[in-house]
């Protein structure tokens, strides 16, 4: 018996509606300063975006982890009504804290 049920928070989650929520968030400027990468700060388009994410996994990844730890509603409206994933407690809140930190620490290296 094949169940739809999925413990991934990304599951039916699209790059181009991860990428767009994320720029609804923080805007371009916010999203360069959060996870440095060119395609954010020179120039920005969902377009270029996309074409960089799916070539380059680790930055991909650094995506994905921004945006399950962005705030719920983010995540939720892109689920769909009832389904959600994100921020809900204090100890949610640190790990946004712990990922955002270490994004900006690896800006570095």
């Amino acid at each position: 018996m094949n169940t739809s049920n999925s413990n991934d928070p990304l599951h039916g989650i699209t790059l181009v509606q991860i990428i767009t929520k994320l720029v609804d968030i923080y805007g371009w400027a916010g999203l360069g300063e959060r996870i440095d990468i060119r395609c954010f700060n020179n120039d920005p388009s969902i377009k270029s975006s996309l074409k960089f994410l799916r070539k380059t996994p680790w930055a991909r990844q650094k995506v994905e982890d921004l945006f399950v730890a962005s705030p719920r509603l983010v995540v939720k409206d892109c689920h769909g009504p009832g389904i959600s994933a994100g921020v809900d407690t204090v100890d949610d809140l640190a790990r946004v804290n712990m990922i955002l930190t270490n994004n900006n620490l690896n800006k570095t290296n």
